[in-house]
């Protein structure tokens, strides 16, 4: 290594054996998982009952009473800039009419989107007309430019958690609003909402001013007091590209190429949040108020079922430590681990009870999760799992494809023919029964980061990500599936998806 990049290493907060292990796992790649099945009703998802379902919001009402504290995580650094990718490829095109069949779309409903009294405005201010006088003397590209360009709205360059997704009579919402009015909705305890972004950088400006125009708005609406904080990816989670031989890859003026470790790299994020349970839900996830109460009450569904459980193991660790208990309460203990937690053992019949005190111990002393999941509808993304960990215990995972032996006929088969998605629906418990918050990071499997190939002007490298924040990085917490209904899921991927039913 030479000086300056010594002197890069340091500014990033990144040691020296952090590079080493990085380029080892270069050089050795990752292991695929070994996979038992896919997750499926019955055999890992639970599917509540009607009855269920009360007693589970119920659980949770009670839960809340109790005073706890509950934060609503919601990562939000992601730029808007691939929504509009079909946009930009139209401004850019060779034509000036809408040829393909989203260009079509988009203009042809474009008064149906949330921002058209902003663009139009817009177009009024740069071009000298609205939006309509433009259509008609045909100027398509005008329109276009005018949302994503930064003279115009810059929507090309923004957050998605700033743009404008919903109409309503008061005015129109980005999808930051609908997180603050989904924390009133089912986070708030006494009387408090505490939301929590992550945000890259260059956004922490625009979404701090944002919060402090509207806060207090939805606080007088919803009869609640917010507190709201901020959080960026943290340096030191930055991953050294290579090339592909695996040496350092090197920038034109010779400093080292880092680039973000994805998502995983939250779980440190997460670690510094002062919670006892904390949602976790995409920007882009987000409905109207019309839609918003299916949500909420699956959102309490499913934080019932993590309090109920966290509780029956909490009170099992009570026994273990008071040290009364017989065989028969171990085994109790056991079918708890297998059947509520989804957790197995193939060789625990050979366990001495000693061993069996320790083994039951460490699968009920650390931190839980309760996932959503919907129906698979042929949506890109990861799924629930049952799969082998480093332990050789079989437990639940959410696997991305890239974690997958694509060689392995019958591994691919069970992936494609799983029968739920991951839409990134999660409730997690942090604390241990004494209240003491678990150390996050000591609960990644390092070993589930992948390694994907990219390019820095023209050149090809190669790029390393941590293991994702609902994949590797909680490998190794309780993990529980519920099936909840799809209308819980509506992301926006492009900008043409704001103009689904579900949106409008």
């Amino acid at each position: 290594m030479q000086q300056q990049d010594i002197q890069q290493l340091q500014a990033k907060g990144i040691t020296e054996a952090q590079i080493e292990k990085q380029i080892q796992q270069f050089q050795t790649g990752f292991p695929f998982l070994k996979i038992e099945a896919p997750a499926s009703i019955g055999r890992g998802i639970i599917a509540p009952t009607e009855g269920e379902i009360a007693g589970y919001v119920k659980a949770w009402e009670d839960y809340k009473a109790s005073g706890k504290k509950i934060v609503k995580f919601v990562p939000a650094s992601g730029a808007a800039s691939r929504m509009f990718k079909d946009i930009f490829s139209f401004v850019d095109a060779d034509y000036d009419v809408p040829t393909t069949d989203f260009e079509k779309k988009y203009f042809a409903d474009l008064e149906k989107f949330a921002f058209y009294d902003e663009l139009d405005a817009a177009c009024q201010k740069n071009e000298g007309k609205g939006i309509k006088a433009l259509l008609a003397e045909g100027n398509y590209k005008a329109v276009a430019a005018n949302m994503l360009k930064a003279e115009g709205l810059n929507y090309g360059q923004l957050p998605k958690g700033m743009l404008l997704f919903h109409k309503y009579p008061e005015g129109p919402r980005t999808p930051m609003e609908e997180h603050l009015v989904e924390g009133a909705l089912y986070a708030a305890s006494k009387g408090e909402a505490n939301v929590h972004f992550t945000v890259s950088h260059e956004h922490l400006p625009f979404f701090k001013q944002k919060v402090a125009d509207k806060m207090q708005q939805y606080a007088d609406k919803y009869g609640v007091k917010y507190n709201i904080s901020f959080s960026e990816q943290k340096p030191s989670t930055d991953t050294v590209a290579v090339n592909p031989d695996n040496t350092l890859f090197r920038n034109a003026d010779g400093s080292l190429l880092f680039r973000p470790g994805g998502h995983g790299a939250l779980i440190e994020n997460l670690n510094e949040i002062d919670a006892d349970v904390i949602f976790i839900k995409n920007i882009d996830n987000v409905v109207p108020d019309r839609l918003k109460p299916e949500t909420v009450q699956w959102k309490q569904v499913i934080a019932g079922v993590l309090v109920t459980l966290q509780q029956k193991a909490f009170e099992y660790l009570n026994v273990l430590e008071s040290g009364k208990y017989d065989h028969a309460k171990l085994e109790e203990m056991i079918r708890f681990v297998q059947q509520d937690l989804c957790c197995r053992k193939a060789d625990i019949k050979e366990l001495e009870d000693a061993e069996l005190v320790i083994y039951l111990k460490q699968k009920l002393n650390r931190p839980m999760r309760v996932c959503g999941v919907v129906k698979n509808v042929g949506e890109p993304g990861g799924g629930p799992f049952l799969t082998y960990n480093q332990d050789g215990t079989v437990s639940l995972q959410i696997l991305e494809s890239s974690q997958i032996d694509k060689s392995n006929a019958e591994y691919m088969r069970m992936f494609t023919e799983g029968t739920h998605f991951n839409p990134v629906d999660l409730v997690c418990a942090v604390k241990d029964a004494s209240g003491k918050p678990y150390n996050l990071p000591d609960y990644v499997d390092p070993t589930t980061g992948f390694i994907s190939s990219k390019s820095k002007n023209g050149k090809e490298l190669r790029a390393l990500e941590l293991p994702g924040l609902w994949n590797g990085a909680m490998s190794d917490w309780s993990t529980v599936f519920v099936e909840v209904p799809l209308g819980t899921f509506n992301p926006v991927k492009t900008v043409n998806d704001l103009l689904r039913d579900q949106h409008q």
